[in-house]
């Protein structure tokens, strides 16, 4: 990408919001460092300060000084965007901050977009979108295996590999390609067996590529999953079992949770962000059946189901038409196995075409780390934990329709048919990382980072 001369001054807090021992004010832009010098005071100037050495002063405003601070100024293109950029480092009190933040606002500076950071690194060719993805990985990870995914994506790892698969390509294709524009020239014969397989190789190692780039957002975003089934099977006590923690009221009266209640855990490194819903049953009760209406649409918008069912008494008709249109992924919790988990049940779920089931005792923890391994495995039945990496979404459709229109060149039955596919399938590579991206697909992306980065 080319460079591009930002001529307004972005500002945010880069830190935080609330209180700590250091709060900093980010500055981006041509004619940073003489925003800064409108209202810091210091031995001289930010501006005749060498880049890179912190300067100390004070920050000032018509009512006198704001705070003690230390600023730096960082010139084009050795800086995190790639232009002109400054930050003043002060005391990381909530109000001090933002004083200071108004008051280079005031100085000339606007207030950065979410992600505008980033976004103008990206635009001057100072990292790339797979970079900018682990950046976001970084800030959102809340495990050990989130953060090795986003160094991957954040240290060049994943660009590289995409980079070596579009070479593949490239050279797996150069042959046929010749052949149809100079079909007079004198070239070696093609084997085209030889072809379809390298195009099928190259489709398995984009969609391998993609897998891992879901279980980096799954690390980075979480894994949203649904406790349903009707009213008193347990969910409430699954939920506050599940994370340790009294989240959801339980009283042994039906109905009680009328609204979703949320929680999280995290289990193998994997956030889980647990929903428990409203009982689902036939009611006239306009609250119970807003709660019901709105743990319906948990269950579409969930990424994994959980019906909890409670095994010891015998299966109801709302049981079984829950069990029977249920979206799958799914399990089933048969609750309960304290007092005995019914034949029935078992019989019932032990059938080829029913969901994965588990017994569990919300009431003493039986069985509940079985089923959260579970959750775990059924969201990455397909893609691994294990070389994961930070991905941004359009980044992960652009690779599966990459492989998808390999795999169809590598099924076409003439030559030009499977040249142009594949030809589709280096644009579709190129998209993903970040080749001819719109200012909408930017807008797209960086809208989801926080203000300051």
């Amino acid at each position: 990408m080319t460079s591009l001369a930002h001529e307004d001054v972005i500002a945010a807090v880069s830190t935080p919001w609330g209180e700590g021992g250091i709060g900093i004010i980010r500055l981006s832009g041509r004619g940073s460092a003489q925003v800064v010098d409108k209202v810091f005071r210091g031995r001289s100037p930010l501006c005749s300060t060498p880049p890179w050495t912190m300067r100390h002063g004070h920050l000032v405003s018509e009512d006198g000084i704001l705070d003690e601070v230390l600023a730096v100024r960082f010139e084009a293109p050795r800086s995190y965007t790639g232009e002109d950029s400054a930050e003043v480092h002060c005391h990381g009190g909530i109000l001090v901050v933002q004083r200071c933040l108004n008051a280079l606002i005031n100085a000339g500076a606007r207030l950065a977009e979410p992600g505008e950071f980033t976004r103008r690194a990206v635009q001057n060719g100072r990292m790339d979108l797979t970079s900018a993805s682990g950046v976001l990985g970084m800030i959102r990870g809340y495990s050990d295996e989130a953060l090795k995914a986003a160094s991957r994506s954040l240290t060049g790892t994943t660009r590289r590999e995409m980079e070596e698969l579009l070479q593949y390509l490239i050279s797996i294709t150069a042959l046929p390609e010749a052949l149809l524009d100079h079909p007079e020239e004198e070239l070696p014969d093609l084997e085209l067996e030889r072809l379809r397989t390298g195009l099928m190789d190259a489709a398995g190692r984009l969609r391998d590529l993609a897998y891992r780039g879901e279980a980096g957002m799954a690390l980075s975003c979480g894994i949203r999953a649904a406790l349903v089934g009707r009213p008193n099977v347990g969910k409430s006590s699954l939920l506050n079992r599940l994370v340790r923690e009294a989240k959801a009221i339980v009283t042994p009266i039906p109905g009680t949770t009328r609204d979703l209640v949320e929680a999280a855990v995290i289990h193998k490194g994997v956030p889980l962000k647990l929903v428990d819903t409203a009982g689902i049953r036939d009611s006239q009760d306009p609250v119970e059946m807003l709660g019901i209406q709105r743990a319906k649409e948990a269950m579409v918008t969930s990424q994994i189901r959980i019906l909890v069912l409670d095994g010891s008494t015998p299966p109801s008709q709302e049981d079984l038409k829950l069990l029977t249109s249920l979206e799958k992924p799914a399990l089933a919790a048969l609750n309960k196995s304290d007092k005995g988990i019914l034949q029935e049940w078992l019989d019932l779920l032990d059938r080829p075409q029913e969901i994965p089931y588990f017994e569990i005792s919300a009431l003493n923890g039986d069985g509940v780390e079985e089923l959260k391994d579970r959750m775990v495995e059924t969201f990455f039945s397909r893609g691994s934990l294990e070389g994961a990496v930070s991905l941004f979404r359009h980044q992960v459709d652009s690779l599966k329709r990459s492989a998808q229109c390999l795999e169809e060149a590598a099924g076409a039955s003439f030559l030009d048919a499977m040249v142009h596919l594949a030809s589709r399938a280096r644009q579709h590579l190129g998209a993903a990382m970040g080749r001819d991206t719109t200012e909408e697909l930017l807008d797209s992306i960086f809208s989801n980072f926080c203000i300051g980065k």
